[in-house]
């Protein structure tokens, strides 16, 4: 039979398609500022965490108050930009493609959100010794949306997830606190990470999506018992245990990338 004669049946369209179709060519054009908003995001809330780690006895108020000011700046100068990209009809249609799966470069989204959650988790502890709350951590983003529409607010799972990154900081601040002889800190350390990590072993089975957060509960625990060992160690030998921890100099970040930023 000839094929001038039939008539062409367009496929059905599939879920990833229909998500495509979500995204409109203003939206496609946005992609590029919404990238290098997360990165700048991203790039700045590390800056802050190595910041934060040169902290000591003699200069906690210094660093903290220029760390404070940074995380500032996040919030309102990198977070606000994203907020006014995604504010409104534009972000619910990226949220619902994002939800379905799309491949695009919208999944940094989440991982600048984990990111900031840990910056200013980190600070928060180091300031007052208490974790910043989820709640108080959206409040803080309320200003950055215009009260027409619905604000950018980070989800629990989001902010767990940054908790969980914390930890690995943590055990870092501590292993150099023990190093500066301020072992006392170091144990608040340790009770502090080991009590969320109770407090989410509790939790995690109960959430519908926590394949991630599984994973990140693993890193958690390695940390919390190389802090448990470093001040173990000290308890039991004494002074003597605390050179093999390394010197008191500002500590070396190149193994994990942060020779990449001004930590200035």
């Amino acid at each position: 039979m000839s094929g001038a004669g039939k008539k062409m049946v367009d496929p059905p369209l599939t879920g990833t398609v229909c998500c495509n179709l979500l995204i409109s060519p203003v939206t496609n054009d946005k992609r590029e500022r919404l990238v290098k908003a997360s990165r700048d995001i991203t790039m700045n809330s590390k800056k802050v965490i190595f910041q934060v780690h040169r902290i000591s006895k003699v200069n906690k108020e210094e660093v903290l108050s220029k760390a404070e000011n940074d995380l500032a700046t996040v919030v309102n100068q990198y977070i606000g930009k994203l907020v006014k990209e995604l504010q409104g009809t534009d972000f619910w249609k990226l949220r619902r493609a994002y939800t379905f799966g799309v491949s695009t470069d919208l999944t940094l989204l989440h991982f600048l959100v984990q990111e900031y959650v840990e910056a200013a988790t980190f600070c928060r502890f180091c300031k007052t010794g208490t974790l910043l709350t989820l709640t108080e951590i959206n409040e803080s983003l309320l200003a950055l949306s215009d009260q027409s529409v619905e604000p950018l607010q980070i989800n629990v799972l989001d902010y767990l997830l940054g908790v969980a990154d914390l930890s690995g900081e943590l055990m870092r601040l501590a292993i150099g606190r023990i190093s500066d002889g301020e072992v006392e800190y170091a144990k608040n350390i340790c009770s502090f990470v080991r009590d969320i990590y109770r407090e989410l072993t509790l939790v995690v089975p109960l959430m519908d999506d926590n394949s991630e957060m599984k994973k990140k509960m693993e890193v958690m625990l390695q940390s919390v018992v190389k802090i448990e060992n470093a001040c173990f160690s000290v308890h039991v030998r004494g002074s003597e245990y605390i050179p093999l921890l390394g010197s008191s100099a500002d500590p070396d970040y190149s193994f994990f990338g942060a020779s990449d930023f001004d930590q200035c």
